[in-house]
């Protein structure tokens, strides 16, 4: 079958085929042609024919023309009347048309009418209370003076509305993290006797940046403190939940008074157990007074910086493991220096990573800073957070933990005293540490019942380290300007415990008179082997 005979036939092909025809066929030809005039002529001849002000009155959208340099008002159409009110045409711009000049449109016309390109102002709210976004075309004369603009503003308050309800949504969003990240935080740092801390914890200025760092400073007893920071990966609500049980966990864990290396590998444990796809950097470390050292492990954090009492800066690389949630590592321990006169800092990577530099870079930076950062601890916290340039819109949140060990001269130095005694020899050794613990108490001008109650603390410790430790053994008296702590280390790991003695019992009575009589006791073991059993007493406010 021929189809294209058939085609023909068919009513739009025929209109086709004669517009062909009329394309072809010779303009004197033309009033031949069998298909009317109406349908033969182009379309945009219809559109020639239509009033340019009838179609601007008919658009929905706002439409103003301004001719000449100073914009002199030639048209507005209804939907601008409805919005703003009739306008006498012939009048300067800024004089006939203030809601365009307090949007600051006027300046935008005069671009428009100097380069003849068209500009785009959006999303302004204008004085009747909607939102519109505004374009400015040039529109062509016969000279400078009838050279025109034509503004051209479309009603977007719905989107208006809506994206400000979206960036509320994430406002309070991103508050509740904030919130929930603060009050995970520890409210008020412990102050410990012989150091002197502050912190601070600078939110990420982006929507949803709020992230999982944290920090805490833990008192052990025995005048040692924990001190920890940490980063848990990611941001929002979540990151800061996992980071509350994990600074929970460290709190709990302290408390067995276990080396650096042991906490973090609970943690690692811990961890696992909260998120397996979850993981964390941190850092743990305690200072011993007594040591003048910070012994610290890391899982994947950033070095720890010190500077000592001559202004170096020693940063404190290794032993560095994996973060926390990887498992399957067995993590170690180091130590740096921190005696009398030195500042250390913890922190998290938002204090030192940028996108536009290495992150050693960052570090030796911060060490730089600390270098030339003197005061008090909160004073070297803020100069740190300033020279790194970290405002309220920066980009991820920073946590920074300064520890200072002050060098302490004339009558400060006489509230902080330390006394040892080795115990050599047998049962002999218990008599001469009580001999030894009265004079030292005695020349420290303590109160009688606080002497006495000392120097029983002593006895039974000793005694008991001479029952069940083995050498060597030491006895250790220190106090602060706020309690008097006494010490006794040997070379047995067997931690002491407290229990009931029954009347019967000749012995096993010590560990109970010591918890009985002073503020606080524990044990420890120490590294290399052995164990230290420890007392305080909390000396009366001066």
């Amino acid at each position: 079958m021929n189809f294209t005979r058939w085609s023909a036939r068919l009513p739009g092909t025929q209109r086709r085929a004669a517009a062909r025809t009329e394309q072809t066929v010779p303009p004197d030809r033309r009033s031949e042609s069998p298909v009317p005039a109406a349908r033969a002529g182009h379309p945009a001849s219809a559109v020639d024919g239509l009033p340019a002000r009838e179609v601007l009155d008919r658009v929905p959208a706002l439409v103003a023309l301004v001719h000449g340099p100073e914009h002199r008002l030639a048209h507005v159409n209804a939907a601008y009347s409805a919005a703003f009110g009739p306008r006498a045409p012939g009048t300067p711009a800024r004089d006939t048309l203030p809601e365009l000049a307090e949007l600051g449109l006027l300046p935008l016309l005069d671009q428009v009418l100097r380069s003849g390109r068209s500009r785009t102002l959006k999303s302004r709210k204008a004085v009747d209370g909607r939102s519109y976004t505004f374009t400015c075309t040039p529109v062509t004369g016969h000279g400078d003076r009838d050279a025109g603009v034509l503004v051209f503003a479309t009603d977007v308050t719905d989107h208006a509305e809506a994206a400000e309800r979206l960036r509320a949504s994430e406002r309070g969003q991103r508050q509740t993290a904030v919130t929930l990240q603060r009050s995970l935080l520890p409210q008020d740092l412990e102050e410990p006797d012989d150091l002197r801390v502050a912190a601070t914890y600078q939110p990420g200025g982006t929507e949803a940046a709020v992230g999982g760092d944290w920090y805490d400073v833990i008192t052990l007893g025995g005048g040692r403190t924990a001190l920890v920071i940490g980063d848990v990966m990611g941001r929002g609500v979540r990151a800061a939940a996992v980071m509350g049980q994990l600074r929970t966990a460290v709190r709990a864990y302290a408390r067995l008074d276990l080396p650096p290396h042991e906490v973090l590998q609970l943690l690692d444990g811990l961890a696992v157990e909260i998120d397996a796809n979850q993981i964390a950097t941190c850092v743990y470390a305690i200072h011993d007074p007594n040591e003048g050292r910070l012994v610290y492990a890391s899982a994947g954090h950033l070095p720890i910086l010190v500077r000592d009492e001559n202004g170096e800066v020693l940063r404190a690389d290794e032993p560095t493991g994996p973060p926390l949630g990887t498992g399957g590592w067995v993590h170690s321990s180091g130590s740096v220096p921190l005696g009398p006169g030195a500042t250390a800092v913890l922190y998290t990577d938002g204090l030192v990573e940028r996108r536009d530099q290495d992150l050693d870079e960052g570090i030796t930076a911060l060490a730089r800073a600390l270098s030339g950062a003197t005061g008090t601890p909160q004073v070297v916290c803020d100069r740190l957070v300033r020279s790194a340039g970290v405002t309220a819109d920066h980009d991820d949140d920073v946590a920074v933990l300064v520890l200072q060990h002050p060098a302490r001269t004339g009558p400060a130095a006489d509230l902080f005293r330390n006394a040892a005694l080795d115990l050599l020899g047998g049962v002999e050794a218990a008599p001469r540490a009580r001999a030894f613990a009265s004079g030292v108490l005695t020349s420290w001008r303590f109160p009688t019942e606080l002497h006495d109650l000392g120097v029983l603390a002593a006895s039974e410790l000793v005694a008991n380290s001479l029952q069940h430790g083995t050498p060597p053994m030491r006895l250790r008296l220190r106090r602060t300007d706020r309690r008097l702590i006494i010490e006794v280390t040997d070379g047995d790991d067997h931690l002491p415990r407290r229990r009931r003695a029954e009347p019967a019992d000749e012995s096993g009575r010590g560990i109970d008179i010591v918890a009985t009589i002073a503020s606080s006791w524990g044990s420890r073991r120490t590294p290399g082997g052995g164990k230290a059993v420890w007392c305080e007493f909390l000396l009366p406010k001066r």
